[in-house]
Parts: C-alpha cells; structure tokens; sequence
C-alpha cells in the first residue's frame, strides 16, 4: 500500500508537514462515503506519524501536539488511535532495539490526554500498561481477569430444577395444559410463563422442554405452539432449541429404543418454520451417513448373490448345505436393526409437506435408498397424490369415473398445488424421481400420473399453440419421457403382475412415435435393472420363472402356460421376450406353441415383444450365415418365422419392424428380407414358392378369390384384418413404394456389393430371397391398395427406371396393377358415360381406355432402350408385353371347375355330417355357397374381360413388329427385351411369356416367325441357364415346358398342327421382302418337317443339358436338373435321348453322393421322376419319319455319344431336313439344293451316278471348286459391299460364278438337289409331277449301272438343259430370300440356333468364335466331308428308298467306292504336308476377318455358310457345331494316322484340296454340309459322340 506520509512532509514538519498532515486527516475524517474506505486510511495516516516517532525520525512531544488537532475530526478517533497503539505495542515489544520501545513508550504517555486509562487497559499488553504506570502490578491484574471470566461463563446460575420446585412447574404445565380453543393466545401465556419463571425461579431451559412435551402431545395445536416457541426463542440462545431437541433424540439411541413419531413431527414443523436449521439437527441423528452408504452397497451385494444362486446350476447333495446356511442368515437378519432417526425424520417431513428439507436430506443418501423404505416411499406419494390434485381433477380423470377427491395440506408452507402442466415441471417431476422405481407402492398414483401424461399427449399434439408454448410443452414432453424411463417403467417391474397399470400406461405409450418408445423399451430392458438392488433381484427370478415355464411348454399345455407368461409378462416383459426370444432362435419347434400361448399379453407388451424382436435381430454378435458361409443361420430363420406368426395373430404395431427392413436394404443388406417375406407371407396370406404346383399356378391366374382358394398351399384364412393393419402400417409410414425400390435396387446390390466376399450359393440364396420378396410385396400392394392409393405412391415407368434406377422387369412389375387399376376405371366411367350395351360398344370402350391409359406409357418406354431397338419392336408392342398378365389373356376354367367342385363336396359332407349343430351346418353352407356363387361370378367377369383384351390386341398387332431390320432380328429383340427378363420373374410369368408367344403366333402377327422364335428358345439353352439362380431356373424350366407343350399339341397330330400352324405366317420357311408376307402353300413348313424340327429341338436339349451336366460345375448341374425336371413332362420323349440323359444323371449321383448332398438329391429325384417316364417314351422313327437304316451305314455309327446310345444312321437326309426346322426350313432345303448337297443329289436322283461323282466328280468337283474359290477370295471383299444390297445375293453370285467357272456338272447338282429336296417334301401338284419326272429321270440312269465321271458330267449337263427354268426359279427363291434378309445384321439361321440371345453383340461375337472354330478345322472338314459323302451314298441310296424302288444293289456301290478310295489315296498322301502350312494361313485370314464390324462378319459369314446355299443348314446346326467340328478334327486325324477306314485317302486329299482353298465360302460351306448330312447319316451316336467331345472343347 503506497505511504499517505511522504518522507518530505517528516523532514519539513515545522514549516508545512504537520499542516500537510492535518489537512490529509480532515480530508479522510469528511470522505465518509466509503466508511470503510475511510476507515481503514485514517488508521494508516495515524500509524505512520506514530511509527515515525518509534524510528526517532519525529519528536513524541511534535506528534502529540498534531495528533491533540486531529482527535477531534471523528468520534472514534480516540478508539482508533488505541488500536493503533496496540498494533505498535506488539511489534515493538519483539524488537530487540530498546531505543524504539522506548521512543514508543513516551509516544503513549504524552497522549494519554487524547485516550481513556479503560480503552488502553482493554487494548494494551499487562506489561505496557505496568510500564505507562496504568496499573500497579501486571501479575495481580492477570489473576483478577481470570476470576471475572470464571464467574462470567463458567459459574452456574442457581435455578431450581423440577424435583426441587414442583409447584412453579405444576403451574407452567396447568398453563400449557388448558383449554386453547377459547381467546388464549401464544402472547397471554408468554407472560403467564415469564411470570413463574420469575416467581419460582425455575430453569428457562427446562421450561422449554416442557412446551416442547406438552406441544408433542398435542400436535393439532400448532398454530398456538409455533407462535408460543418462536416468541420464547428470543429470550434464548439460538441453538438452545436445537441441543434440547438433540437430546431428546439422543435419549432413544438405545438398541432397545424406538423414536416416537410424535418427536418426528415436532422437529419437523420447527424445521419447517425455520425455528432450528436443519444441518445443526442431522448431527445428531443416527446413523451416519457412512453406515447408510456401507448399508446400500451390501444390499447390492446381496442382490448378486442372490442373481447368482438364482443362475447356477446346483446339484442336489449342495442343496440341503445351501438352505441350512440361507436358515442361518435369516436368522441374523431377524435381529431388530437400530432406529433410522433420519429416515423418520424425513417421513415426518413428507407428511407435513415440506419438501424443501425433505429433499436435502434425501440428497445426502445414495440414490433411491430413502424411498427404499415403503413409509417414506408412502408419504412421498401422499405428497404428489395432494399436489397433483386439482390438475387431475381437471384433466386427468376418464369420463365416469367419480373418485375420492384428497383435500391439501394445512399448512400454508407446503409445495403449490399444480394447476396446469407447467406447474407439474416445478416440483411433482423432481418428487417423481426421487420416488424412482418405489412408486409401485402406490398403483393409484402411478395411474394417476399415467392419465396426466395422455392428458398431456393429447394437448401437445394438437396443433395451435404459439411458439413460446410449443417451447415450453416440448421441454415438459421430454420431462414426461424421462419420469416414464426412470419412474413409471422402473415401478411397473416392480409391480405384482398388475395388467391394468400395464393397458393404463399403453394408452399413454401408444400416443409417443415408436422411435421414443423402443428407446424406453431399450433403457428399460438394458439398463434399468442394474439401477437398483430390488430391480437386480425381480430380473433374477423373472428369468427363472420364464425358464420353468419355458421348459413345460408344449402344444398340449399351452393355454395354463399362456397364463403363466401373461402374468410374468405384465411387469417384467423385456425380461421374459429375451428369454423367450432365445430359446426360439434355438429351438424353432418352439415357434408355435409360444405363438399361441402369448394371447395373454397386454398391448403394451406386445408393442414390447415387437421391440425385443428387433433388438434380437439387429444383435451385432450373432452371425448371420452359418458357418459353411453358403446358408443363412437358423436363428434369423426362425426368428422370421416367428415374427410372421406372432405379427399376422395379435395386433402389434408393425412400422419399426418394416423400417429396420428399410434401414437395412439402405445399409446394402438383404438378410433381413426373410422378416419381410414371412411377415407378408403370414399377414397377407401371400405365398412364394418355387415348388407350386401346376394347378395352383394355373388358379394364380384368375380372379383374386380363386387364387385364395386354389393358388396356396396352405389356405391361408381371415387375413383381412391382418392384411389391412400391414397396409396401414405402410402408407401411414410411407414404406410402401421405399421399400419396393431398395428391393429392386438390392437385387443387383446382393451380387455387385453385398456377395463379394460370399460364397455363390449364398449370393444366389440372397438373390432369390430379395427378388421373390420384391414379387410378394409387390403382389400385396397390388392387391390391397386402392387405386388412388397406387396411383399417387408409384411414379410413372420413365421415372422408375432412370431416375430410380429400377431395373426394368422390376419397374414394370409395380407398375402392371396401376394400369390395369386405371384402365378398369376408365372403362368403367367411359360405360356409365354411354349406356349402350352391345358387346361392340364394350369392346370399343375397352379399346378407348387402353389407349387413353397407354398412351402415354407408349412414350415413357421410349427412353428406357436405345432408339434402334424400335426399329424392330413398337413401343406399343412392349408395353403391351409387359403390362399384361395371365389374367389378360386366357381364363383358367378347368381351376375354376375344380374349386367348385370342391365346395361341392364340402357342402356334401356338411349334410351328412350328424354331427354338426344345425345352425353351424347352416352357416357353414351358407359360406360354401356364398363362395361358389362369388368364383361363378369372377369366372365370368375374367371371361368377358379376356374377350376384350383379345380384341384389344387382334387390332394392335399389325404395328407391333416393325421389322425395319430383319424378321430374325426382331426375334432377338422380343426374346431379349421382353421374353427371357420376365420368363424368369416370377412363376406366372413364366407362363405367361410362353402363352404370349403362342398368342403373338394365332394372332398371325405380322414379321413374327414363330418357327425362329421356338428354335432360339430351345437351340441352345446352356447359356441361359448357366446364368441363373435356383429360382430362376425353376421358372425357366417352367417356361421351357409350356413352349414343349404347345411344341408336343402340334407335333401330336397332323389334324391340330394343320389347324393351328398349316397356314400361319409364323410358320412360313422362306422370308420375303418385309413388305410381303404373302406365299403359297408351298413356302409354309409341312407336318412331317415339322416333326422333324422337333426332334432337333429335342437333340438340343439333349445335347445342352448333357453338357451341363458334365461341366462339374455347381452352378450348371444344380440348375439344368431343376429345369429337366421342371419339363419332365414333355421331355426327354425320344427313348434313345432319354437314356442318353439318364446315364448322365446317374454319373452325377455316383459322383456327388459325398461331395455335395444337395445335388445328390436333386439327381437322384430327377432320375427316379425320369424312369417313371420311361415306359411313356418312344423309339426315334416314330417320333418323326425316319428311312430304314441301310446296312453298311450302320457299321459307321460310333459309340460313345451322348451317353453312347447309337442314333439310328438314317437320320441323315432327315436331319438334314431337321436341321433345317426353323422359319426358313424350305429355303434352307432349296439352298441346299444348289450347292451343298450336290453329291447327294446324284445320289438320289441316280444312284450309278452318285457312285461315280462321289468317288470322282467329287474329288474333280473339288478341284474345280479350288480354282472357283481362289477367284472367289480374291472377290471376297467386293462381294461383302455387293452382299449389302438384296439384288446381288451371295448365291446369285455363287451361279454366276458357277455359271463361268465351274463344270457344268455342278450346275446340274444344283437343279438336281432342288429336286431332290421338293422330292422329298412334296407340296403342291406341280412339285409332285415334277418329282415324278425325277423319279423316272432317275430310273432310267439306274438302269446304266456303272458310268464314268465324264458320263456323269453330260448327264448332268442334258438334265441341266432340261430343265433351265427350274434353276432359274430357285435363283429366284434365293433372291426373294436375301431381299428378306436384306439388311440383316446377323444370319438368319445363325440367330436361330445362337444360344440364347441376351444381347446382339454378344450373340455376334460367338458367331464369330464359331466361324473362327469352323474354318480353323476345315482340314478336317475336308475329311469330315469324306465320311459325309460315304454316308451321302448310304444315306441316299435310302432316301430314294424311301421314294423309289432301289435299282442300285450296295455291293456295286462298295466297288465304286473302293476305287475312289485307291485313286485318291494317292494324292492325299502328296498334300498332307500342305495341309499344316494351309491351316495357319486360314487362321490368320480368319484372325484378320474377326476384327471387322459384326455386320461385315456376319454378311461374310452368309458367303461361307451360304454360298452353296448351305448356310440355314450349317447355322441351325451350329450351336453344336463348331465343337464338334473340331472334335471330329481329332477323330479324324486319329483316323487317318490308324489307316483304319478305307476313306482316308479321300479324306486326306480333300483336306488338302479344302486347305488350298481356305478362304472360298462356298466351298467351305459345301464341306460343312455334307459334314453334317455325314454326322446325319451316322446316326445319333456320332452326333452325340461330338456333342460330348464338343462339351471337352469347350
């Protein structure tokens, strides 16, 4: 602190210092604004002038002088100047300078004037006052101070105490003990007690403990006693009252003592009116606060143990040690605890309300421990119950009841009443909680504070209140939700099952959203019952209740254990689901009995149950796969199941479960779709499975109530009310159209995302479970939601697919019953609008409404593919595919007759039944004929409407194919965009994509080939079904046999076939110009091709299921013998292809029977289903005409096919015509006619002939061909361009060429093969004179049994002047047929056998592999065609067997033969050397011509198909093909290099004459096939041989 005496003030002290001084202590001494302050720098100024003096730097006699003027500024400046010296007479005191003490001693004595002798001897030291002289001796003074302080404070006052004077004390209690009720007040008696204190001088303490008596015996008189104390008090000591009461307390501390409550509550109103405070009272209570927290943890610890016993398991010679020792300790717990004085304290406290005190003292116990004890828990209640009382009066008491109203406290300082919601936050929420889970002491209040919360609820969620409010009501809103998680839950445990408190607090928890409920429910279950000791017990034995219940239960007693549960269920529900919950998810027999036995639980707990369930699934612990990683776990199988069961029986709220679902497809998850699908399955009664029956699936076609009753397995019954809760769950939650897009988008997620790491069983499992949920839901919304409702939650197509990325199979699917919705409603106003009735007028209406409702999807569809896919296919025609179903298109009677039927009978044996009451036999009747009249009803409804719809597309159909490109493209297109993504969709679908092909067919829809269509289905199927999932392979076998049965009705009878297919332009075999569809009957396929046709499509299935079944692969032998089975009905009917099939299946049983189980029992099911079949199968010749086998044909027949059974060898010519069983078959024969089958021509049209030009002209022929085929691959490119435009036809230009550079013998091959082939299916008048021409023609070169190759030549050459017109027509039939092809992009027979076409690229790039195989093997084409040309002979010979009567005897035809062979031979040897080098050159050109556009690729693929004309035929053949070319290659070679067969030489020298030419198409083609007419002729053994090597190759 700065000096207030500077230094210099010292030194001039006479001349202005001392006035200096003075005006410093007169200015202080005025400052009196800051008393204190002023104070404080007086006593300052003072000490320095006076310290100044100690140190000598000032004269005593100078500082006194000054300090005379100054004492008279303040009136306490004498007082302040003492203490001054006080100060200075200590610090002088211990210096050791005697100078200063003596400096100090004179300062005192020349101002002892200015300062009383009493204020100094107060103040100064014995000694310093001995010293100034003040007092004689310091010793004496010192001991007459003690004895005045001894009589002061320690000598007791004589007071006379009861015993000693009894009368003053009689008086005082006749005082106290008097009448209060008249005019005596607390002041009269005050001075009536002064008085005899006076008189008898009695003890004033006493005295008041005596009121204090007397005011515990008469509690009702507190506003007389309060008064009297308080009024007493100010004679006392403040903490007199306070240790009297101590005392009185003290004095039942005994063991043996009990505190009366009477003493309680006086303390209490003292504390209450502030009398005494409450801290100086708690001191002396017991017990301390130490042994009450020591007191608490031991209970904790006690509960645990309790929880362990209860858990532990205990064998039964433990059991008589353990009880023995619980005796022991209840024993010692029976001894009387000692008194809580704190406790009841705070009882007292409660019960006159005063709550302040109450809680401060509930605040120095561990949580809880107070309320523990039911009294305090009791009054507390008491407490809340008066001052919720006018709050529930008001708004909380339900209408009608009366209740007892509880009247308020008497005292005016208990908490306020609430009056408004506001009021309940100030204290009744603070009460609440310090009551915690002991409420349950007080149900009524417990109901009472429920009522208040839905009273609340009520205001708070309706609307119109301002801002503040809505403030304040959201602060109260999460008051109330913390008094339910910490009060009204915590009590409910501990309640004694009491269902209503359980339905009373429903009615407050079903106005809270679910998400603040679960989260209760979670804190509830999770954390509540390790909040407190009673709680951990109550959990204890809830669990071992739940377990001896759980462990009796059985479908037999599930009504007395249904009672069990609900009871234990009313308190503790989280507890027992838990428990319950488990022991499901391990045992899931478990899910039925448990199911039923939960019709006992109040709404609560199954809003409870739905939460427990959702916890349990979403356990981040529990794996969901199991540990092969390929099955989803049996716990989340069961625990879907059981949700389905228990969700569809009670009535639990279902928006949590469907958002978890939710949640988890947007996390990328789809295990959890199994909950979906079980719940909808259950509540809707919508069932998805792959193993429905043909009957049901044909019941799922009609109306709803027969797919009700028909379409399920199990009859699903009542699932109205439970169908309407799931809907309402979804559009009050706006789930619906959410769910449904996660569900289409996860469908790609499960392979792209979520199956990366899994197992591809598992990614296929998880597929099929999101996609057939997708179908059930998507079923279920169609079905439940109203028009509207659809309308407004499914956006438009366009919308779907690009903005929400739904795939489009998907997208239409949820948007195929808002069409058909709208158009009904359409319809049905545009009939309200115009009353007429003639069918007519409906069907225009229909029409009109479609249009109006398609329109615009006409356009939407648009912008889902790229703008080339419609020059194919009308947007019309693709939305009409995807838009319609089965119900659309046909009406399923016999299902209908059957239901009928059905409850025909029920009502039979409802009249026979004696049994039955008469009023149940009645109703149920009434029911049977009630549904009977409603499937008439619907049965014609669908009729009428299929009518429409039928009309509605006869007018549509002539702009769906716009076939811009190619009829064979369009094919492509139908098949890709509409019939393989949606035959796979869903079972129906299935059936409906083949239907609808059958229907595109009897419509006669222009530009559509119905013979392409079949023979791309069923051509080459390994692809397809390599690419599927279990399911899906189900439904394309579904798919696969309705085709083979339309397929099988036509082939069945020549009546059917002509009626359904002889006209139709779906079965012409020559494709015109687009512009013309017209064709004489001789363009159409006959019967008996057909036939044949059939058969090939029957080898390929052979042929593709045998490959798969030999891949080894999981995938493809699972899902081909799913398919097989599925089309077991139709297929395998030709013996020989069965017991091809059955020897593979009986392989894979073999092999898998330990590997991999599931396809062991797939096999083994399918092969005993194909035995069963067997006796139903049929030899091959009658399955299609076939020629008697010619006997040295036989001897080349090779075992070892696909599954080495033998095809007869005569299916040469036949399969030549068989392979050609596709659209354009006559054009393929007609083809074939001009080049490829040029040597058998000869040898059907003269058999001596064909012996000379297969052994020579075909070698010469070769030669000549070589020569042919250089120029050609010089002209090969110029021919590409020319190819372009459909006047200059790669087989006009082959006869041009011909024409110039070939023999003229060859031309006549050419007239002669198109004879042959309309010989061998004659058509029309002319065809059959013509034949009959031939057939002569043929006979009379017969008859020249042996010529030369020259003889040969001329004769050919005459045949060929004969008969100009007829090459001239079949250049023409080859023009008309390029123009149809005219801008093709493909080749037409190339897209026919292309394995299932999923893209054009895709499907050209194999064309190109396959060309690439083709040529690459051509060498051993080249040999191939050697053995063809044998089997030509052969084959040949029998043709015209079957035609004409043989002239040519086969021992002649030996001989020829073996002089072929020795002249050959020769020359093969020479060029097999040739033939390696020329084999790379091909490769490379091959190599080159890959890398061109598909459509240069594709149109030189027409060249080296069909140059010779052969390209139909070796296009039909080649899904198998180029394999089994190369396979054959191998067979060959081995051939040659064994010398085993005679026609090596050959072989070898047309291979060396087919590699010079490597790049000549027609030669290649010519090779290829005569190839295949050899693979023919040798029958199915071979083909199947080739077909297996091919599988190898591949």
């Amino acid at each position: 602190m700065a000096a207030l005496l500077p230094a210099e003030w010292i030194k001039n002290w006479e001349k202005g210092g001392k006035n200096e001084f003075v005006q410093l202590c007169r200015t202080l001494s005025e400052n009196k604004s800051h008393d204190n302050i002023g104070f404080r720098d007086i006593q300052q100024a003072l000490y320095e002038l006076a310290y100044h003096v100690v140190r000598g730097n000032l004269k005593h006699d100078q500082a006194s002088n000054v300090l005379g003027d100054v004492i008279e500024f303040r009136e306490d400046m004498p007082s302040i100047l003492a203490d001054v010296f006080c100060i200075l007479d200590i610090e002088t005191s211990c210096l050791e300078e005697k100078s200063k003490r003596d400096h100090f001693t004179q300062l005192v004595l020349a101002c002892l004037y200015l300062v009383s002798d009493t204020v100094l001897k107060e103040r100064l030291d014995p000694e310093t006052l001995e010293s100034l002289g003040l007092i004689k001796q310091s010793q004496q003074f010192n001991q007459k101070s003690v004895k005045i302080k001894t009589k002061l404070f320690y000598k007791q006052q004589k007071f006379n105490l009861l015993r000693e004077e009894n009368e003053g004390y009689a008086k005082l209690i006749a005082e106290l003990g008097q009448d209060l009720s008249g005019n005596v007040t607390s002041d009269l008696i005050l001075e009536n007690i002064k008085s005899l204190i006076g008189c008898f001088n009695l003890d004033p303490n006493r005295v008041l403990d005596i009121i204090l008596e007397v005011y515990e015996c008469r509690p009702e008189y507190d506003d007389f006693f309060v008064p009297l104390i308080e009024s007493y008090m100010y004679m006392c000591e403040p903490q007199t009252l306070c240790h009297i009461l101590g005392f009185k307390f003290k004095f039942y501390q005994d063991p043996s003592g009990e505190t009366p409550s009477s003493l309680y509550r006086v303390a209490a109103v003292l504390l209450q009116h502030n009398l005494i405070d409450l801290e100086d009272l708690y001191v002396h209570l017991l017990p301390g606060d130490n042994a009450i927290i020591e007191e608490h943890k031991r209970e904790i610890v006690e509960a645990k143990q309790i929880v362990r016993k209860l858990t532990m398991v205990v064998l039964s010679s433990e059991k008589t040690e353990e009880k023995e020792k619980e005796k022991e300790k209840e024993e010692e717990k029976t001894e009387k605890p000692p008194d809580n004085q704190k406790l009841g304290l705070l009882e007292a406290l409660l019960k006159i309300g005063d709550w302040q005190h109450a809680q401060s003292i509930m605040d120095q116990m561990p949580p809880f421990y107070a309320t523990s004890h039911k009294p305090i828990a009791i009054a507390l209640c008491q407490l809340v119950h008066v001052t919720i009382e006018p709050l529930y009066r008001r708004v909380g008491v339900p209408k009608g009841a009366k209740g007892s109203p509880i009247s308020s406290l008497p005292n005016k300082r208990a908490p306020k009443q609430a009056d408004s919601f506001e009021d309940l936050r100030k204290e009744v929420f603070n009460m609440l909680c310090y009551l915690g889970p002991h409420l349950s002491h007080d149900p009524i209040l417990f109901a009472k504070v429920v009522r208040l919360g839905k009273a609340f609820m009520k205001e708070f969620q309706s609307d119109g209140s301002k801002q503040e409010d809505k403030e304040k009501m959201e602060i109260l809103f999460s008051c109330l939700l913390s008094i339910t998680d910490q009060v009204l839950l915590p009590s409910l445990s501990l309640m004694d099952c009491n269902a209503c408190m359980s339905e009373e607090l429903w009615g407050m928890f079903k106005t809270f959203p679910y998400q603040y409920r679960y989260r209760l429910y979670g804190q509830w279950k999770n954390e509540t019952y390790n909040s407190h000791p009673l709680l951990v017990k109550v959990k204890a034995q809830t669990i071992d209740r739940a377990k001896y219940i759980m462990k009796r239960l059985t479908k037999e007693n599930v009504k007395p254990s249904g009672r069990q549960i609900g009871k234990l269920s009313h308190s503790n529900p989280t507890i027992l689901f838990d428990y319950i919950l488990s022991q499901i998810q391990k045992y899931d027999n478990l899910i039925t009995p448990v199911v039923d036995s939960l019709k006992y639980l109040t709404s609560l707990n199954y809003d409870v149950l739905a939460y427990c369930i959702i916890e349990a699934l979403a356990n981040p612990e529990k794996e969901r796969m199991k540990h092969d990683d390929t099955t989803i776990s049996s716990w989340l199988q069961s625990l879907a199941s059981f949700c389905g069961a228990v969700f569809r029986k009670y009535p639990i709220e279902l928006a949590g479960l469907l958002q978890y679902v939710a949640n988890q497809l947007k996390a990328g998850k789809s295990f959890d779709l199994l909950i979906l699908k079980e719940v909808v399955q259950k509540m809707a009664g919508i069932e998805i499975t792959e193993e429905i029956t043909m009957e049901q699936l044909e019941a799922m076609t009609g109306g709803e109530q027969l797919k009700a009753e028909g379409g399920y397995f199990g009859q699903i019954r009542n699932t109205k009310k439970s169908s309407q809760r799931l809907k309402d769950a979804l559009l009050d939650h706006d789930l619906a159209l959410p769910l449904c897009l996660l569900m289409a988008q996860q469908r790609n997620g499960v392979i792209f995302q979520e199956g990366g790491e899994k197992h591809l069983k598992l990614v296929g499992k998880l597929y099929d479970q999101c996609h057939d949920t997708l179908v059930q839901f998507g079923g279920f919304l169609a079905s439940n939601l109203s028009t509207e409702d659809y309308i407004k939650r499914v956006p438009s197509i366009d919308v779907l697919c690009n903005e929400f990325h739904t795939p489009h199979d998907a997208a239409f699917f949820l948007s195929r019953p808002m069409y058909a919705h709208h158009i009904s409603s359409k319809y049905d106003e545009l009939k309200k609008a115009e009353k007429g009735n003639k069918q007519q007028h409906k069907v225009h209406k229909y029409i009109t409404s479609c249009e109006l409702v398609m329109a615009p999807v006409h356009d939407a569809v648009i912008s889902l593919h790229l703008p080339k896919v419609w020059d194919d296919i009308s947007p019309q025609f693709y939305a009409t595919f995807w838009s319609l179903t089965m119900y659309d298109l046909a009406v399923p009677h016999s299902s209908y007759d059957r239901e009928v039927n059905k409850l025909k009978v029920q009502m039979k044996a409802i009249d026979d039944n004696q049994e039955m009451p008469p009023n149940k036999k009645k109703k149920e009747k009434e029911r049977c004929t009630a549904l009977q009249d409603k499937l008439l009803e619907e049965e014609k409804k669908q009729l009428e409407h299929v009518q429409r719809v039928l009309q509605r597309l006869k007018l549509e159909k002539d702009n769906w194919l716009l076939a811009k490109s190619t009829k064979n493209e369009t094919i492509t297109k139908f098949l890709q965009l509409c019939i393989f993504p949606r035959c796979i969709f869903s079972a129906i679908d299935a059936v409906y994509c083949a239907h609808f092909v059958e229907l595109v067919h009897q419509q006669k829809t222009p530009n559509f080939s119905t013979l392409l269509c079949y023979d791309r289905v069923f051509s080459d199927i390994i692809y397809t079904v390599a690419s599927c999932t279990e399911n899906e392979a189900s439904r394309y076998g579904r798919f696969l046999c309705c085709m083979l049965e339309t397929v099988t009705r036509w082939h069945s009878d020549r009546v059917i076939y002509e009626k359904e297919c002889g006209n139709y332009p779906g079965f012409l075999t020559i494709l015109r110009a687009t512009g013309f569809d017209g064709g004489n009957k001789a363009d159409q396929l006959d019967y008996e091709n057909f036939r044949h046709v059939v058969h090939k499509w029957h080898y390929k299935l052979t042929k593709a299921s045998v490959h798969c079944l030999e891949t080894g692969e999981y995938t493809h032998i699972r899902n081909i013998l799913i398919v097989l089975t599925k089309i077991l009905p139709w297929y395998p009917k030709v013996l020989n292809l069965g017991q091809a099939l059955e020897r593979r299946v009986h392989k894979i049983c073999q092999e898998e029977k330990e590997k991999r189980p599931d396809l062991y029992a797939l096999a083994m099911g399918y092969s005993g289903q194909l035995k069963s079949r067997k006796p139903f199968m049929i030899p091959e010749n009658e399955f299609h005409h076939k020629d008697p086998p010619a006997r040295n044909a036989v001897a080349a027949t090779v075992q070892n096919g696909p599954g080495g059974a033998g095809m007869p060898t005569s299916v040469t010519i036949n399969t030549v015509r068989l392979e050609e069983g596709t659209p354009e078959e006559t054009d393929k024969l007609k083809e074939k006619s001009q080049g490829v089958v040029k040597v058998m021509n000869k040898a059907v049209n003269a058999t001596p002939k064909v012996t000379t030009s297969n052994g020579n002209s075909a070698s010469n022929s070769k030669i000549i061909k070589e020569k042919d085929d250089k120029e050609k691959s010089g002209k090969e490119k110029d021919k590409e361009k020319k190819d372009k435009t459909p006047a200059a036809t790669p087989e006009m230009k082959a006869l041009g060429k011909d024409g110039k550079d070939k023999p003229k013998e060859e031309r006549a091959n050419k007239d002669d093969k198109a004879r042959e082939i309309k010989e061998k299916t004659p058509k029309s008048d002319k065809e059959k004179e013509k034949v009959k021409k031939e057939e002569k023609a043929s006979k009379e070169e017969k008859s020249k049994t042996v010529v030369t190759i020259i003889e040969s030549k001329s004769t050919a050459e005459k045949e060929r002047e004969k008969e100009p017109s007829r090459e001239r027509d079949v250049a023409k039939e080859m023009k008309s047929k390029e123009n149809a092809k005219g801008g093709e992009k493909m080749p037409v027979a190339g897209s026919l056998k292309s394995p299932v076409p999923r893209s054009e690229t895709s499907e050209s790039e194999r064309e190109q592999k396959r060309r690439k195989v083709d040529t690459h093997s051509s060498p051993s084409h080249s040999s191939t065609v050697k053995d063809n040309l044998n089997e030509l002979k052969d084959s040949s010979a029998k043709h015209y067997i079957n035609h004409t009567t043989p002239t040519l005897s086969k021992s002649k035809e030996r001989e020829v033969d073996k002089k072929d062979l020795d002249k050959s031979r020769e020359r093969s040897r020479e060029r097999e050397k040739k033939d390696e080098k020329d084999r790379k050159d091909r490769k490379r050109d091959h190599s080159n011509s890959d890398r061109e556009v598909p459509q240069d690729s594709t149109k030189r693929r027409k060249e080296e198909n069909g140059t010779t004309g052969s390209s139909k035929h070796s296009k039909s053949e080649s899904p198998s093909d180029s394999p089994r070319l190369n396979e054959k290659e191998k067979e060959k070679n081995k051939s040659k290099s064994s010398g085993k067969e005679k026609g090596d030489s050959i072989k070898a020298e047309k291979m060396e004459k087919s590699s010079s030419g490597s790049k000549k198409e027609s030669r290649h083609d010519k090779e290829k096939t005569e190839k295949k007419e050899k693979r023919d002729s040798t029958g199915g053994k071979e083909e199947k041989k080739h077909h297996k090597s091919s599988d190898k190759h591949r």
